[in-house]
């Protein structure tokens, strides 16, 4: 069973930065994508961006240009770099691995706040 860590969230202003790190408990040697997810009190847990183990990335229309996913797979983590931050992303955001094969397995971790305030 893979175990995701997270950290990094916490309060900041508006217009502020804040970076996340996703550290999995073992080195995934099949195909596979990290990634965030965020969800805001009272919505849907949405998507924020989402890297590929050969590091190709997908954003959310609300993250592109503000956000940067990267992933250091010697370390097995992930790092999203969130600039420019905007009341509306408050929530709380979520790691998430998906390893593809003949079967898919998915993990998540167990979430850290990020409130930004205006």
């Amino acid at each position: 069973q893979v175990q995701l860590v997270e950290s990094g969230g916490g309060l900041v202003q508006a217009g502020g930065s804040l970076r996340l790190s996703c550290a999995a408990s073992e080195t995934i040697n099949r195909l596979n994508s990290m990634g965030w997810y965020r969800q805001a009190p009272g919505k849907q847990r949405e998507l924020v961006a989402t890297i590929a183990s050969g590091g190709s990335t997908n954003y959310a229309d609300s993250a592109k240009g503000r956000f940067t996913l990267s992933r250091d797979n010697a370390k097995n983590t992930v790092y999203l770099q969130m600039n420019s931050l905007k009341p509306e992303d408050t929530g709380v955001y979520y790691c998430k691995l998906t390893i593809f094969g003949f079967k898919r397995y998915e993990y998540w971790g167990q979430g850290t706040q990020v409130t930004v305030s205006s």
